[in-house]
């Protein structure tokens, strides 16, 4: 299946780029595909997930099409 993911912030800066097309197997969750993703990076302790502009849990199954976004969690003031 295809699936859009988008990197922002200082997950960008890790990922070195802001985002890309994938084909992924059925039945990755989030967590799954951030794993893969990121397996010989030094990776954030946290990171936002969103799927569709939908916030969700890191066990979210991903589906053909889906856009997801990965980001750190957001500081304001």
């Amino acid at each position: 299946m295809k699936i859009y993911v988008k990197y922002f912030a200082s997950v960008r800066d890790l990922m070195g780029k802001d985002s890309e097309n994938l084909k992924i197997e059925d039945s990755l969750s989030a967590n799954e595909l951030w794993k893969s993703l990121t397996v010989d990076k030094k990776t954030p302790t946290r990171v936002l997930v969103a799927v569709n502009h939908e916030y969700v849990d890191k066990n979210f199954k991903l589906k053909d099409g889906d856009e997801i976004a990965f980001f750190p969690p957001v500081t304001g003031g």
